[in-house]
């Protein structure tokens, strides 16, 4: 089925940037039509259900992907919102030297086409977007900002306030964890309540949580110029004879099949799927893909190196909202380490459910339920490279097919290491406890902040995107998920691409008048 209606702009995906990039351009009565495969993620009671969330995997998508010929469930989320829905929030704009060039333990990161500079108003506007809590001058690594965060940062409960204090005794900067929470009109010295307990990794049936359904999808269909279309799996990008423009999306609906038309299409669906949507919609003009003229469409697929931990307090952690500290001592080279580490951050408290699931062996004869309420939990995060061989593919059914080995493991041991050698200071049991529930299984890798399969860059040979993030090969296709990163750095990416999509926007709103 053909739709009569024209649109100015088509958007793939509802997430972070397909979501934000809606909310920019309907401020600017564009005609906006947003497909999402998925359909709106209820509010229900089994959203705050840890067995439901994490042992059932109730919100993740049903659907197989191959790891070579391995098959497994993606850890990944088609809602409106998309992965938003259950991501932790954590807001933090990549540091300044990560638009450079960097070397590692296992290899070199490489320099962005655009610096720091060009970024940086589009990270302030989504810092107000995104409701970012945070200090500005507290966090070592932090790069220049021309404002101050919009709201200041949640407090620390008790006893993650002793880890403060610990960590500082030790000589290090902990500082408080950006993120995006929303707490109304008056937020000024906000208190964690009760509805953020079970949050990261859980949806928000409170719309506190900052995600991209409550920031940019709901204030754009509030304007009457966006048409949200669910449940819609976007299978093919059809070209004119010539190559060089799309023309049509066609998009499946239950058993029906629909035909959408736009002057601009922008693919927003994450780094994997964005990626393999061009492959499957090769033609004549585009035998290997769309926009895959450089054969880079699929490559330099990142997710970091993470690893999630717990360490379990001598003392009990009565903390409801524990997610409020951060720690970048390590991110870069230090007097005495020459190379990058990365970052460690507060994750959301663990349960007893949780431990029953993953059956870790009881420290010192603890029940899981004296595990749980003593639990500090970790999340350790280390810039995974780009390699062209870590890629996305399709099979021949047409199904994901990952290829990935992991690189620059031994900074994220270091990193490790690093952790484990405080814990008698930080007062805890000289035990860590690795944990999985967050993060879902990996094959050796994990989904939760892929990135990089289609590179920006101003050589077509060596980029499939330009600096706008436009196909090189094609005059109205764009990319605004994280796909156009070259490298990754070793913080949570959700800012970058808002800060990319609300960049972009400026460009098509240019480009259109």
């Amino acid at each position: 089925m053909a739709t009569a209606q024209h649109y100015d702009v088509i958007i793939v995906g509802t997430g972070a940037g397909g979501g934000t990039l809606a909310y920019a351009l309907a401020q600017a009565n564009k005609r906006v039509l947003l497909l999402e495969r998925g359909a709106f993620l209820p509010r229900e009671r089994e959203n705050w259900d840890p067995h439901a969330v994490n042992v059932e995997n109730r919100y993740k998508a049903k659907e197989t992907w191959y790891y070579g010929d391995e098959a497994f469930k993606p850890s990944i989320h088609y809602w409106v919102g998309g992965n938003t829905k259950l991501f932790g929030a954590a807001l933090f704009r990549l540091r300044e030297a990560d638009f450079g060039k960097i070397r590692h333990a296992g290899g070199v990161s490489p320099a962005w086409p655009l610096g720091y500079d060009v970024f940086e108003p589009y990270y302030t506007r989504a810092e107000h977007l995104f409701s970012a809590h945070g200090l500005r001058g507290s966090d070592p690594t932090e790069p220049p900002a021309s404002g101050p965060y919009p709201f200041a940062p949640l407090p620390h409960e008790p006893r993650v306030q002793r880890l403060a204090d610990d960590l500082e005794q030790m000589g290090l900067h902990p500082f408080p964890l950006p993120i995006g929470v929303r707490f109304g009109e008056n937020p000024g010295r906000p208190q964690a309540p009760v509805i953020l307990s079970l949050f990261d990794g859980y949806p928000d049936p409170t719309k506190t949580k900052a995600d991209a359904e409550v920031c940019t999808v709901e204030p754009a269909l509030a304007t009457g110029n966006v048409t949200l279309l669910t449940e819609r799996l976007v299978e093919r990008l059809e070209t004119d004879a010539a190559g060089r423009r799309v023309v049509a999306v066609h998009a499946r609906h239950g058993d029906a099949y629909e035909t959408y038309r736009a002057d601009i299409v922008a693919v927003a669906c994450g780094a994997a799927n964005s990626a393999a949507l061009l492959l499957r919609s090769a033609n004549d003009k585009h035998s290997d893909g769309l926009a895959n003229s450089s054969g880079l469409v699929g490559c330099n697929y990142m997710c970091h190196q993470n690893a999630t931990f717990l360490a379990i307090s001598k003392e009990p952690n009565d903390a409801i909202f524990q997610k409020t500290l951060a720690l970048s001592d390590f991110y870069g080279p230090t007097a005495d380490e020459e190379l990058p580490m990365g970052l460690i951050q507060m994750l959301g408290k663990t349960t007893a459910e949780d431990l029953r699931f993953e059956s870790p062996q009881p420290l010192d004869g603890m029940t899981y339920d004296e595990m749980a309420r003593h639990s500090l939990d970790f999340w350790l995060q280390s810039e995974d490279l780009p390699d062209p061989n870590n890629r996305v593919t399709l099979n021949q059914q047409g199904n994901i097919v990952l290829h990935y080995t992991k690189n620059n493991v031994e900074a994220h041991e270091r990193l490790t290491n690093k952790l484990k050698s405080m814990l008698s200071a930080i007062g805890c049991h000289e035990h860590m406890i690795p944990v999985d529930y967050y993060l879902g299984t990996q094959f050796p890798f994990n989904l939760a902040h892929q990135a990089g399969t289609m590179k920006f860059g101003a050589d077509p040979q060596t980029s499939v995107l330009d600096l706008n993030c436009k196909a090189h090969d094609l005059d109205n296709l764009y990319v605004v998920d994280a796909s156009f990163f070259p490298s990754v750095g070793a913080v949570n990416p959700s800012l970058t691409i808002i800060a990319n999509a609300l960049r972009i926007g400026d460009h098509l709103l240019e480009r259109m008048r």
